[in-house]
């Protein structure tokens, strides 16, 4: 049987996605890109915010069309049918299955439960089930990166944020099951390997009683074929002294980390739930570039939660302005039913959010804009991922930027590349928030 599928939302959830195909792979299942050919589809869902439950309703019910024709099974999997399971099955009954997000390795199972009874399938595990899957996985971004989840869940329950009820405390995968994981990955092709999870900087602490990502980083960096590790979604209070020194001495960890500060008023800090101060934030992040001083620094922003004020909003330009971020998105504030934040007083209007967001963004650009003029002359490694069709040019990256959420880098040149090639490049100029530059060596693996 043919299965198409449908992953929504962050870079997590692909992992669950790349997991539940290799699954159904295993089962005999193959896979198609084309809709109308599947006999299953399967919709990887989200529900952070509401935008990405607009989002994922849409699809259902895009997706739904075609079991008028060709399509026996449609399958909801991950965080929206792990809230709403129940208004699924009442609601939108064109649903055959519900598969949780601690149910994936049970995905292939519960296909042959509703094949054999035709009747519908809810299978949800306990959120707070040990973390990883026993499965392979397929992956799915074209090789030569791949994201590798290192733990599952949240203990830090931040008023805006449904993630604990949907995904379950904070629970690490094991060191050795995430080395092997890795070691698949790299004899597939994988070259960068990107750390991810709710919140890394908290690795192990449940499992080995004290903060592990430094370990888990330099246990890592031995894999032969690896050749960078980047770190995602690290709390800025959690950040610690050994893990900087793991930055700035092994040469396979990217001098790049993301940081997901949220605001800079310590009053929406402390309605958010946030375990931090602006002035505790600074103090990382002058930490961070004092060891290493080349380090790219990532941050997300949420504006308009609510009780912001114009002045809260003005301490946040002020800090973005003065801390120079290399990197920063900005969310608009989501009300979310069944969080402490979704009840408070104050709610902002949604165009007020907009122009807010806009404000910081047009101020980051010009910081982007600023920093980006200073790098032409140097040069770079850059990983290839791509050529420009009917031009001598690729698109690459350098380590200062993280794939789909980043910048990129132009390489012109009339050697001929291949993509997940390490190249250096001179940098000669840039186009927005994109470099452009020379191919100057090319680099054996």
């Amino acid at each position: 049987m043919k299965v198409f599928l449908v992953s929504l939302g962050c870079d997590k959830n692909l992992v669950d996605s790349e997991h539940i195909s290799g699954i159904l792979t295993g089962a005999g299942y193959t896979f198609t890109d084309d809709e109308t050919h599947a006999d299953v589809i399967i919709i990887n869902s989200c529900c952070f915010i509401n935008d990405a439950k607009e989002e994922s309703i849409n699809t259902i019910f895009e997706m739904a069309k075609y079991k008028k024709d060709k399509c026996k099974a449609l399958v909801l999997a991950g965080c929206l049918a792990q809230r709403y399971h129940e208004e699924i099955e009442d609601e939108i009954p064109e649903i055959d299955i519900c598969v949780g997000t601690t149910a994936f390795d049970d995905i292939a199972n519960a296909l042959e439960e509703f094949f054999k009874d035709k009747h519908k399938v809810v299978d949800l595990d306990d959120i707070n089930c040990p973390a990883g899957f026993s499965a392979p996985r397929n992956i799915s971004t074209f090789g030569s990166y791949g994201y590798l989840k290192i733990a599952e869940g949240c203990d830090k329950h931040c008023t805006y944020c449904v993630i604990p009820k949907v995904r379950g405390d904070f629970r690490s995968v094991p060191i050795d099951n995430v080395l092997d994981e890795a070691r698949q990955m790299v004899s597939l092709g994988v070259k960068e390997l990107i750390l991810i999870a709710q919140e890394t900087t908290m690795y192990g602490v449940d499992i080995y009683g004290k903060k592990s990502l430094h370990i888990l980083a330099h246990e890592l960096s031995k894999i032969e074929g690896v050749k960078w590790i980047r770190i995602l979604y690290c709390y800025p209070e959690d950040i610690y002294p050994e893990l900087i020194d793991e930055i700035k001495n092994n040469e396979k960890v990217c001098h790049y980390l993301d940081l997901p500060i949220q605001h800079a008023s310590d009053r929406i800090l402390k309605l958010m739930g946030r375990q931090t101060t602006k002035e505790e934030i600074s103090s990382k992040i002058n930490a961070l570039r004092d060891a290493v001083p080349d380090i790219v620094l990532r941050t997300t922003l949420i504006t308009g939660f609510p009780g912001e004020s114009e002045e809260d909003h003005k301490e946040v330009l002020d800090f973005v302005e003065d801390t120079g971020f290399d990197r920063l998105g900005v969310f608009t504030y989501s009300q979310e039913e069944g969080t402490p934040a979704a009840t408070m007083d104050g709610q902002i209007d949604e165009d007020l959010k907009v122009q807010r967001r806009n404000e910081i963004m047009e101020l980051q650009q010009e910081i982007v804009f600023d920093k980006n003029d200073n790098l032409v002359g140097q040069e770079f490694e850059v990983l290839i991922e791509g050529k420009i069709p009917m031009e001598n040019a690729y698109i690459g990256r350098t380590y200062m930027d993280a794939p789909g959420v980043d910048s990129n880098i132009f390489v012109v040149t009339d050697e001929e590349l291949m993509s997940g090639e390490f190249v250096k490049v001179s940098v000669t100029g840039a186009n927005d928030y994109d470099l452009i530059g020379d191919l100057t060596e090319r680099l054996e693996d």
